[in-house]
């Protein structure tokens, strides 16, 4: 059966964005190796297997955060943890392009060795169907991946010495090109990443709100 959560993230990718209600909405677990918290613009989804009167009972009684960013505060997310036995990560801003050409990736080569990467391992962690490329002279990776509710999802890195030479900016033009079937391509950055956001926005990926991911534990 389709998750609700897919329809929701087809829809933002499209900009049919849910509410500005100031609603909490819980949502099941996903399957796949995280739950997450999700905000839109006044309005909140909690994926996980929890029940959402503990939710909302626990949102209003947190007194470390109040109002609509109180879903993303760190009792909130403490509390999220603890329950479901996860180990919650950063805030990222999420964003999404539309679908690409295939010849605008062509000159990616794929590069299943680099498996190693670091950024290629926390793709792994968090992503399935994971595909890792490369620039021809191996100074920049592009990893495409299923991450929440089957979206594709894109990571990216260049080396520092060819940083600020637009490589980052190719790669992400390049990379809708890759996914399949028309789907729209997914990208998250920490707000602070300064570089990596302009990057995105620079090469047309739209931001439609943010994300606290939370690594299940292996035992359940």
């Amino acid at each position: 059966m389709r998750h609700p959560l897919t329809d929701l993230l087809q829809a933002a990718a499209r900009d049919r964005m849910p509410p500005a209600d100031g609603a909490v909405r819980v949502l099941p677990a996903v399957a796949g190796p995280v739950d997450a918290v999700l905000s839109f613009t006044a309005h909140h989804v909690i994926v996980a297997d929890v029940a959402e009167t503990a939710v909302l009972a626990q949102l209003r009684g947190d007194g470390s955060q109040d109002g609509l960013g109180a879903p993303m505060g760190p009792g909130f997310l403490s509390w999220l943890a603890a329950v479901t036995g996860s180990r919650p990560g950063t805030l990222d801003v999420v964003l999404v392009c539309e679908q690409g050409e295939p010849d605008d990736a062509s000159w990616l080569v794929a590069r299943h060795y680099l498996l190693d990467h670091a950024r290629v391992r926390r793709a792994v962690r968090y992503r399935t169907d994971v595909s890792v490329f490369a620039d021809g002279e191996g100074n920049a990776v592009l990893i495409l991946g299923r991450g929440l509710a089957g979206s594709w999802e894109v990571a990216f890195e260049v080396e520092p010495a060819w940083r600020n030479r637009g490589l980052a900016k190719a790669l992400l033009e390049a990379a809708p090109g890759l996914v399949p079937g028309g789907e729209p391509l997914f990208a998250q950055t920490a707000p602070g990443n300064a570089a990596s956001l302009r990057a995105l926005l620079t090469a047309g990926f739209r931001p439609i709100g943010g994300e606290v991911l939370l690594l299940k534990s292996r035992r359940a």
